[in-house]
């Protein structure tokens, strides 16, 4: 299902959940440093890149194409953390990546359209800020933490075929699946 916003196609899958992509942008492979950006919002807060997968995008590709418009970023895409959902306000279903950034760029579309700003925290500092304004993507970094040191080769292309597998829930909190490494079989969740 898709609706149309001035700009803006919404697509929904078939369970009526807005379909998202975001990635946790870090400086190095160390992931000790993640990149925050303002929010168009609320300018003086600071949230994870992403936003609204466009039609028949991939989730990689939507999670890559977000954080270079909205952070103005390129880097090597990496492992599938979870998929979120998000329940109380807005349905919304969001792929979470990992990115290494590799480039920065000076300008870029949201710093020039609407004065978005980027900036590094280290990974417990980002955790704080999030907590207090966007606490599901507080959510992702935690999520990150559990799944640190994962095997090498983990990661997603957007035609490698990743999909959910095994969920983990808690009726209080989003709930996220775990990714597997790149060309594995998953299972339906």
């Amino acid at each position: 299902m898709m609706k149309f916003k001035p700009n803006q196609t919404r697509i929904y899958d078939g369970e009526g959940f807005k379909r998202r992509a975001a990635c946790l942008c870090f400086k190095d492979e160390e992931e000790d440093e993640v990149l925050l950006v303002s929010s168009s919002r609320h300018p003086d807060q600071w949230i994870v890149p992403g936003g609204g997968m466009e039609p028949e995008e991939e989730p990689c590709g939507a999670a890559v194409r977000e954080v270079y418009e909205e952070a103005g970023v390129t880097g090597k895409l990496g492992r599938l953390i979870g998929i979120f959902e998000q329940n109380k306000d807005r349905k919304h279903r969001t792929y979470v990546f990992t990115l290494t950034v590799t480039e920065t760029l000076e300008d870029w579309e949201d710093s020039v359209n609407i004065g978005r700003k980027r900036k590094w925290f280290k990974v417990d500092e980002a955790l704080t800020v999030l907590q207090s304004h966007k606490p599901v993507h507080a959510e992702y970094l935690q999520r990150h933490r559990s799944t640190c040191d994962p095997p090498r080769g983990s990661t997603c292309s957007p035609s490698n075929g990743n999909t959910p597998s095994s969920q983990v829930t808690d009726n209080n909190a989003p709930r996220y699946v775990v990714c597997s490494t790149q060309g594995s079989d998953l299972s339906n969740r």
